[in-house]
């Protein structure tokens, strides 16, 4: 017999791509165009190397903490992780156990199916609507749990927190997850809803509106007995969760809410102006609340467009898949970035 018989063989999640060049715009990950806040510089030259001989705390507790105050919520409602990735893997090894399946929009983040099938977890996907909304209906009947971003991605698409309460208040026999990697460029957080709904779960992330995706820092806020549900299976993951350099700088971005609402603002800006610039080109796209345009052209097809820029050194996101195949994702980028690439679509469409 061979040994590949007992592999675990799952096809795994395609991140965007990572150029080496260095003479390109980069918007096809939805990384931050600003550096982080400036206590994080600071923070890291000021460590010492000896500081790291030890080992971090566990629970990341200066962390915790200092989550906890920004979002007023206790402590013992939140959990800190590698990145949302790590949040959300350990959220569905330890909540999505049903032999009933976990629902999810069929149009969402791919890494949702990616996990299901690690995990051997039944899934359904429910279909999205012809504008890229989610129906409520489809998360009414029996299920093994829930999860889905809000805004979406990739579509950029915000539900409100009247529909999200609805779809919770309806299951209250298994675990909503809410990923809100997106909500701070325009979205309403769902985390005041965690006192009412005890299987509700709210992750977040650093690495879009914080600026921090080379630190991996994730995060959830839930009722206390999830939280500590989470825990325990984490710990039994792996007992270290954050490094302690992560978790000093994580300190400095969350306590510096100034630069934080500055390069918020700033990349909402720009988004609303490129809706304008874009739309005169003959793009359409989602009402996007993110950090980036989810775009058709009504022209050209959105592979061509694709290929061109990239010849050209503009990076954006492409998926050749059933319903988005003639899309692109176009990250915000700073507003030299986005005037570059303004610039080129006006010559390339003529």
């Amino acid at each position: 017999m061979s040994w590949e018989n007992n592999v675990r063989k799952v096809e795994p999640y395609v991140a965007g791509e990572q150029p080496k060049r260095k003479d390109i715009i980069k918007l096809n990950t939805n990384e931050c165009p600003y550096p982080p806040a400036p206590g994080v510089a600071k923070k890291a030259a000021e460590m010492q190397c000896d500081d790291l001989r030890l080992y971090p705390d566990m629970n990341g507790e200066k962390l915790v903490n200092a989550l906890a105050d920004y979002y007023q919520v206790s402590p013992d409602n939140l959990f800190v992780g590698i990145g949302s990735d790590d949040v959300l893997a350990m959220a569905f090894l330890t909540f999505f156990n049903s032999d009933k399946p976990i629902l999810f929009p069929d149009i969402t983040y791919s890494f949702y199916d990616v996990w299901a099938n690690l995990y051997r977890i039944p899934y359904e996907l429910c279909p999205l609507t012809e504008d890229f909304r989610i129906n409520k209906e489809d998360y009414l009947k029996p299920n093994g749990g829930i999860i889905f971003p809000n805004p979406n991605a990739p579509t950029g698409v915000l539900e409100s927190i009247e529909l999200v309460e609805e779809i919770i208040k309806a299951n209250p026999d298994v675990v909503v997850i809410v990923d809100e990697a997106y909500v701070d460029f325009g979205g309403q957080s769902v985390v005041p809803l965690i006192e009412k709904y005890e299987n509700l779960l709210v992750v977040q992330t650093f690495s879009k509106s914080r600026a921090m995706a080379g630190m991996r820092i994730g995060f959830a806020m839930g009722s206390k007995k999830l939280i500590d549900y989470l825990k325990d299976a984490k710990f039994s993951f792996n007992s270290y969760t954050l490094n302690m350099p992560t978790i000093e700088m994580g300190v400095e971005a969350v306590e510096d809410d100034k630069y934080f609402k500055e390069i918020t603002g700033k990349i909402i800006a720009t988004r609303e102006r490129m809706k304008k610039e874009m739309a005169e080109l003959g793009f359409s796209f989602t009402d996007s609340k993110t950090n980036f345009l989810f775009a058709t052209h009504k022209e050209k097809p959105a592979k061509e467009i694709f290929e061109a820029m990239k010849e050209q050194g503009i990076y954006v996101r492409y998926w050749n898949k059933p319903r988005i195949n003639n899309h692109l994702r176009i990250t915000i980028g700073t507003d030299e970035q986005m005037d570059r690439m303004i610039a080129f679509l006006k010559d390339y469409l003529g």
